[in-house]
C-alpha cells in the first residue's frame, strides 16, 4: 500500500471539516449578538483560511502557499488587534437592551450620601 491514497483521503477529509467549520463560523458571525462575538468570528475565519491554504499546499505540493498562509496570519493578527482597539475606544455598548439596562435606578435619599462619595471625602478606601 502506498501513502498517496492515505494522503488524498486525509486531505479530502480535512477540506470537508474545514468547510463545515467555515459554514458554522459564518453563521455565528451573522447571528452574533455583540460586536466582540463578530470580531472573534472574523479571527476564526482567518484561522480557517490558513488551514485551507495549508491543506491545499500539502495536496498540490506547492510550497509557496505556506508563505501566503504565514502572511495571512500576520495580517489577521493585526486586524484583530485593530478591531480590539476599536472596541475599547468605542466602549461595549450593547446592541440589544438587556434586562438590567431597562430597569430604572432607584433614587437616592437626600439625607444619605452614597458610600463612594463618603470614601472620596475622607480620602481613604
Amino acid at each position: 500500500m502506498t501513502p498517496e491514497p492515505v494522503l488524498a483521503a486525509a486531505t479530502n477529509l480535512a477540506l470537508l471539516l474545514l468547510s463545515l467549520a467555515l459554514l458554522m463560523t459564518v453563521l455565528r458571525i451573522i447571528r452574533g449578538p455583540t460586536l466582540p462575538d463578530r470580531v472573534l468570528g472574523l479571527d476564526m475565519l482567518v484561522a480557517i483560511a490558513i488551514g485551507f491554504i495549508a491543506v491545499i499546499a500539502i495536496k498540490t505540493g506547492f510550497n509557496l502557499y505556506i508563505d501566503i498562509g504565514i502572511a495571512l496570519g500576520l495580517v489577521g493578527f493585526l486586524a484583530t488587534v485593530a478591531f480590539a482597539r476599536f472596541i475599547l475606544t468605542r466602549g461595549l455598548a450593547p446592541e440589544q437592551p438587556t434586562e438590567r439596562a431597562a430597569k430604572p435606578k432607584p433614587a437616592l435619599k437626600r439625607d444619605r450620601v452614597p458610600e463612594t462619595a463618603r470614601r472620596k471625602r475622607r480620602g481613604g478606601r
